[in-house]
């Protein structure tokens, strides 16, 4: 069965940084676009980027570009999520999904 599992996140100062870090198994992970979604309290989940198969491609929400960079390593079937310069409305619950799989997220607490 298809899983996911998140690990990364944590408590950050204002300006600093975390890397998520998100490894599937169970499905053929190199030929699947990676998404990465947060969901902070009372506010609805919001999609904040994507990486296809190759990673040649990225999308950014603009709330996270120019701070975030998505990458991954096929061999690995694992989807990285590097967050520079957080700020504390980066606090939210962190999930990686493929398709329709979800993983169990890691929560993620900036301080101001």
């Amino acid at each position: 069965q298809v899983q996911l599992v998140e690990s990364g996140g944590g408590l950050v100062q204002a300006g600093g940084s975390l890397r998520l870090s998100c490894t599937g198994s169970g499905f053929a992970f190199s030929y699947y676009t990676m998404n990465w979604y947060r969901q902070a309290p009372g506010k609805e989940r919001e999609l904040i980027a994507s990486i296809f198969p190759a990673g040649s491609r990225t999308d950014y929400a603009f709330s996270v570009k120019g701070r975030f960079t998505s990458s991954r390593v096929n061999a690995k079937n694992t989807v990285y999520l590097q967050m520079d310069s957080l700020k504390p409305e980066d606090t939210a619950m962190y999930y990686c999904n493929v398709q329709n799989y979800w993983g169990q997220g890691t929560q993620v607490t900036v301080s101001s």
